[in-house]
């Protein structure tokens, strides 16, 4: 779910915890508030109202990782520079870490960039245009770990939906759900972690695809066959090597190259496997690309089942498929440069394999 469109001012909140992900990357805080203070995580030994009734009771309760911020900001930029309009239409979310443990602990806001202001922030950079997707997250995480002392990094992303002219029309258009563009950027630790990708593209083969040689058991059902239907809905996200982000001359030609190796890869291997068709995908971007070190991939295999027309005395020569949405099968794989880091901390800031 997105929120609806907020104008660049306005939200009365300006809330601590904003949309914070527990189990996702920060920075681990190590401060604990003074022993005795009422309002602080560790009330006086012995309070009889604190639910920790002495030293020698138990671990003291600190903070661990967190991170706060706005969550899907809904973006349109229209640039009117001539009378043929240009259309951007983005949800970003900013997400800052850093000292943030009087917040938590004391109710202390002093530190507590409102999550308001990461709103208008994205708004008012916006006025200047957006770019990409990958370089405007990177302003952002400048902007914050340069203007806040206390803010040590943070994580930010990015959708992005694409819309086509209509009849080549110069401002009207119609919205193209093919696909959507992703970016994750992360900085921790004074270094940029930078994720790309794409999401929800629908693809499919009418032939050149085959499965046999599986194994078998008494719970086999599945027969053979050396020609078949291949549909899949490709999510692909691709890992620039870290710190080198900034550097990539322009990122949407490098998501339009990246797209089309995928494209390419897809329709012209003839796949004995999703497996070998998902790997023969990621590599394609790997060799055209020094800069990208890693290309994970999850495929759901979208099955077309051959519909049997014999009751009806008809034959049926590959040409009648029943599409089936669910249950599916679900091929996921990380494709990557030999010694590359296969861990990089930014994975763990992403739902999913990918």
């Amino acid at each position: 779910m997105t929120e609806a469109t907020h104008a660049p001012t306005g939200d009365s909140t300006g809330d601590i915890t904003g949309n914070s992900l527990g189990n996702t990357l920060g920075d681990t805080l190590d401060g604990n508030p003074p022993d005795g203070n009422p309002r602080a995580g560790n009330p006086p030994d012995g309070n009889p109202q604190d639910g920790n009734p002495g030293a020698g009771s138990g671990p003291k309760i600190v903070l661990g990782r967190n991170q706060y911020g706005k969550a899907e900001v809904r973006l349109v930029k229209v640039s009117r520079d001539t009378a043929r309009h240009h259309l951007e239409d983005l949800s970003i979310t900013s997400q800052l870490h850093g000292d943030f443990e009087a917040a938590h602990t004391q109710g202390n806001n002093s530190r507590v960039v409102a999550t308001d202001t990461q709103k208008n922030t994205i708004y008012a950079f916006a006025r200047d245009g957006v770019g990409s997707p990958e370089e405007f997250l990177m302003r952002l995480a400048r902007h914050f770990t340069s203007g806040f002392d206390w803010v040590t990094g943070g994580r930010w992303a990015a959708e992005q939906y694409f819309w086509n002219r209509i009849n080549n029309h110069d401002h009207a258009f119609a919205k193209d759900k093919s696909e959507v563009r992703t970016a994750v950027l992360l900085s921790v630790g004074g270094q940029l972690h930078l994720v790309s990708g794409i999401s929800g593209l629908t693809v499919l083969k009418s032939t050149g695809s085959e499965f046999h040689g599986f194994p078998r058991d008494r719970f086999t059902t599945l027969a053979e066959t050396t020609d078949r239907v291949l549909a899949t809905d490709v999510t692909a996200k691709w890992r620039y090597a870290a710190g080198t982000g900034s550097g990539v001359a322009d990122f949407n030609t490098t998501y339009a190259s990246v797209r089309n190796l995928l494209l390419e890869a897809f329709a012209n291997t003839h796949s004995l496997a999703l497996q070998q068709t998902m790997f023969e995908m990621g590599r394609a971007v790997l060799e055209a690309h020094p800069e990208i070190e890693e290309v994970r991939l999850s495929l759901p295999n979208n099955h077309h089942f051959l519909v049997d027309l014999a009751p009806f005395g008809l034959d049926n020569p590959q040409e009648v498929f029943f599409a089936a949405d669910r249950p599916y099968g679900l091929i996921e794989a990380s494709v990557l440069r030999e010694g590359a880091r296969q861990d990089s901390p930014i994975w763990d800031t992403i739902g999913g394999f990918c």
